[in-house]
């Protein structure tokens, strides 16, 4: 896996991904940016959430289970000195569909968790990590 990150200007960079996606970075106006795009510390949470995200889709999916929509929202305190690693992050998940099981949807943030993603165990050497999680039915199919 490969990434190049380039000054544009100020404290702007654009970042481009091995699989050929571009995307800007900007600082607050504060730290000599202009706000034109997220942070980088924000874009690990994003890619956080997204990387758990999708083990609980995925594993939902392979039992069966009807998911119609997923949300991860990923809330993380920092240290208050250099380096201001994470050092609390807390990844509260909204999943909806038909005749969804608790105990799945429990279990498939469990297994991300612990084995699967790769970002919040990364995560989890320097900031303590809980999950929370709500199912939301959505009824059954309409014909």
């Amino acid at each position: 896996m490969k990434a190049r990150v380039k000054l544009l200007e100020n404290v702007c960079f654009v970042g481009e991904t091995g699989s050929g996606h571009a995307l800007v970075m900007d600082g607050a106006p504060e730290g000599g940016g202009r706000n034109l795009g997220p942070r980088p510390m924000e874009l690990l949470l994003v890619g956080a959430g997204g990387c758990t995200s999708y083990d609980v889709v995925t594993i939902l999916r392979n039992s069966k289970q009807d998911v119609a929509a997923c949300e991860c929202q990923v809330e993380a305190e920092r240290a208050e000195t250099d380096p201001k690693v994470f050092t609390k992050i807390h990844l509260h998940f909204v999943v909806s569909g038909h005749g969804l099981l608790p105990n799945r949807v429990e279990h498939a943030i469990r297994l991300s968790a612990e084995k699967y993603c790769s970002a919040t165990l990364m995560f989890a050497k320097t900031a303590e990590v809980t999950h929370s999680h709500e199912v939301v039915e959505l009824g059954p199919i309409s014909a």
